[in-house]
């Protein structure tokens, strides 16, 4: 009994020990446990605190080239001067022309459809005559030929009787001229009657009558007095050989004959047409007929490229079409460089009254640049473009209403040249200047 009470004694005792001894080294635990969570968080804060640093100094770097972009943006802006400057010799070079704007005389203008058409007065439709077989075609479509040009040769069984009616007739008024004077000899000499006398006069009349008619034939089918005399003179082979000349100047627009084609004499194997000139036909409506009068310019404008031209009307329809309730207004105008091609379509500015404008300038010099319709206008530093209004157009005159001032030297000609200058310095380094 006094063991057991003694080892539960010590182990009393054991525990006791060991409660005291554990008690310091947790506090200790927690001791370093607390100041280590301290030394994590001020490292923590530390490094936030310096983070925030680098992130503000970053923003104001960033800031700053921000700035200097804007900078540099505004100079590209402002920094430059739209201007051109060019010596007197470069203008002359440039065939650059310098206007005072004043003011003018605008017309009012009425718009019409048109077509360009060949000039009928100068047109040729080329038929044989006579009937044959062509042996000879030495002209085609496109070819350019002059008055008398060969243009083809037919054999004509036609052309055969009538020269052989030519010479017949010939022959029997030979014969009836020296029966005529035979029979005068004698009856001056009182051998034959009177009666013999006017039977041999009269037969002489018959047959000059005879010979004349035959050769009216001959000159109808288009032979001159040399080609009758070269063919009395001729081989009977060449007798039917029929030469086609060209009767106008002008150019082939049709050809309709082939070597070895057979041809009636009304047959119309070539159309030559004198493209010199041409026609445009305008449809005039019925409420433009009051305005539209002979004698009144008109500005044709074909397109494609083709420049505009100026003419007058010639000639005005006095009926109306039932179909297309219009009117025919003609125009003749010339085609020298053969540019006016026909069928063409066309329209044409009629001019139907006139009025002044405070300021009118070239339409040569009205240029877009940059987005902006601009007239170039010299200045001290040289031409610059300055920003217009336009109003009315007619023909080669433009009518300002903003923009430009009365007396204001402009570019009345090689504007394009210029806004070309400019805008090779605009692309080439950023600068028009």
């Amino acid at each position: 009994m006094n063991k057991i009470l003694s080892f539960y004694c010590l182990i009393s005792v054991m525990i006791v020990a060991m409660l005291l001894f554990s008690k310091p080294c947790m506090q200790n635990s927690i001791a370093s446990e607390k100041s280590v969570n301290a030394s994590g968080s001020i490292s923590a804060h530390d490094d936030h605190s310096h983070s925030e640093d680098e992130s503000s100094e970053d923003h104001d770097h960033d800031a700053h080239d921000g700035e200097s972009r804007d900078s540099h943006l505004d100079h590209d802006d402002n920094g430059h001067e739209d201007v051109v400057s060019l010596s007197p010799d470069e203008i002359r070079e440039f065939g650059i022309v310098v206007d005072i704007a004043s003011p003018g005389i605008i017309e009012r203008v009425i718009e019409l459809p048109g077509e360009i058409v060949l000039n009928a007065d100068k047109l040729a439709h080329v038929v044989p005559r006579v009937s044959g077989i062509a042996v000879e075609v030495l002209k085609t479509a496109g070819e350019q030929v002059k008055k008398g040009d060969l243009l083809a040769v037919i054999e004509s069984r036609e052309l055969a009787e009538a020269r052989a009616s030519y010479l017949a007739a010939t022959e029997r008024e030979k014969i009836a001229a020296a029966n005529f004077r035979r029979e005068e000899r004698l009856w001056k000499k009182r051998i034959t009657s009177e009666q013999e006398y006017l039977n041999a006069r009269q037969a002489l009349t018959e047959a000059r009558i005879s010979k004349k008619s035959v050769e009216q034939q001959l000159h109808a089918i288009g032979l001159t007095e040399a080609d009758i005399k070269t063919m009395t003179r001729a081989h009977d082979a060449s007798g039917t050989r029929f030469e086609i000349r060209a009767p106008i100047c002008g150019t082939i627009i049709e050809k309709h004959l082939t070597l070895g084609e057979s041809v009636a004499s009304d047959t119309n194997i070539f159309t030559i047409a004198d493209l010199s000139t041409v026609w445009v036909d305008l449809n005039v409506y019925q409420k433009d007929l009051g305005y539209v009068h002979k004698g009144q310019t008109v500005v044709i404008n074909a397109g494609h490229g083709i420049p505009e031209v100026q003419g007058q009307i010639s000639w005005v329809s006095p009926q109306v079409d039932e179909n297309t309730r219009t009117a025919k207004a003609r125009v003749i105008l010339k085609n020298s460089e053969g540019k006016l091609r026909p069928g063409l379509f066309v329209t044409a500015k009629v001019a139907v009254r006139k009025s002044a404008a405070p300021l009118v300038v070239s339409s040569d010099a009205i240029q877009t640049f940059e987005n902006r319709t601009v007239v170039f206008v010299k200045t001290d530093k040289g031409f610059e473009p300055v920003p217009v209004v336009t109003g009315r157009r007619f023909g080669k005159k433009v009518e300002i209403l903003s923009g430009l001032s009365h007396g204001q030297l402009y570019v009345s000609k090689g504007a394009f040249t210029i806004k070309a200058q400019l805008s090779r310095g605009a692309f080439g380094d950023g600068h028009n200047h």
